[in-house]
């Protein structure tokens, strides 16, 4: 028998006809996509994926080493299992990272707007010194000066200090439940309509997080528990990824039977290009789209 109903009414995205369609897209098909330069591709293993992450991100570094010029990248806090592999690589090659310049893509922020301190337990600046950097030999680490994090006091400007680095050569990332990159939630598309292009312009700001990445984020940082996570955040916006040389994402969550990422990654990579799902955005440029084999399996409904 067939059951209709109107889609929950916090989602953003409302196409049933859309989702119906990209929901049918079978794991044989899912790396087809009409943009030869967004290249998808399935990796089965989790550990081979994140292998593979930390060996892109590693190769970019040296290479950049090699040519004698700075590297400068966009980096996110999920995944995060690719960066101690990256750092014994860095360690083991003795690659000092003088030349490398990181964005960080987000900070939580309270009610107020104000970022979380590196000494909270759950900011993704402890996150990043304590499974990335802080695990460098310091002699090899880039410079302080160049790790940047957005915050409450240069998230106004947080875009220009990126532009006057040169933009990202590679922004690493994720996609979110919701469709977010970074922590661009889906709703913010409401201010722009129909207007991709003045989304694809639109800088870092504090954000109101959606009920969606609330819940995401309590699953899989803080035990379930969706009173741990903050009301807001610091986030690069749109422009940052765009205006980046090269975009590289990877897809891996999945809890050992299925993955809240099935559908959002088949939304975002085959889905019609619009501000409701901001990681369909990535169709439209030059860039890896990596999904973990369980993330790309078929989608059913299954009662557990």
């Amino acid at each position: 028998m067939d059951f209709q109903y109107d889609l929950s009414s916090f989602i953003a995205f409302r196409d049933r006809a859309e989702c119906e369609r990209v929901r049918a897209i079978k794991k044989a098909d899912i790396c087809k996509h009409a943009n030869p330069d967004f290249k998808l591709s399935v990796i089965e293993d989790p550990a081979e994926l994140f292998g593979a992450f930390a060996v892109d991100l590693v190769c970019n570094i040296k290479q950049a080493l090699e040519e004698g010029r700075q590297f400068v990248c966009i980096l996110p806090v999920g995944p995060m299992t690719q960066y101690p592999i990256a750092a014994r690589m860095i360690n083991r090659l003795r690659i000092p990272m003088h030349h490398v310049h990181t964005f960080n893509m987000d900070e939580y922020a309270n009610q107020d707007g104000k970022t979380a301190p590196a000494s909270w337990a759950g900011s993704f600046q402890k996150a990043m010194m304590d499974g990335f950097f802080g695990l460098i030999d310091a002699e090899l680490r880039p410079p302080a000066e160049q790790i940047h994090f957005p915050s409450s006091e240069n998230i106004g400007y947080y875009g220009k200090l990126l532009e006057d680095a040169g933009d990202a050569d590679v922004c690493y990332g994720g996609i979110g439940w919701c469709g977010h990159i970074a922590f661009w939630e889906a709703d913010l598309g409401y201010e722009f309509g129909d207007d991709l292009e003045a989304f694809a312009k639109a800088g870092p700001r504090i954000v109101t997080l959606s009920p969606m990445t609330i819940m995401q984020n309590a699953l899989h940082s803080f035990g379930g528990d969706w009173s741990l996570v903050p009301p807001k955040a610091a986030s690069i916006g749109p422009a940052q990824v765009m205006r980046a040389r090269y975009r590289s994402f990877w897809l891996p969550y999945y809890d050992g039977s299925t993955s809240w990422q099935s559908f959002i990654a088949r939304l975002c990579a085959h889905g019609r290009v619009n501000t409701l799902v901001p990681g369909s955005l990535l169709q439209t440029a030059p860039g890896d789209y990596v999904i973990l084999g369980r993330v790309a399996q078929d989608i059913e409904i299954h009662m557990s």
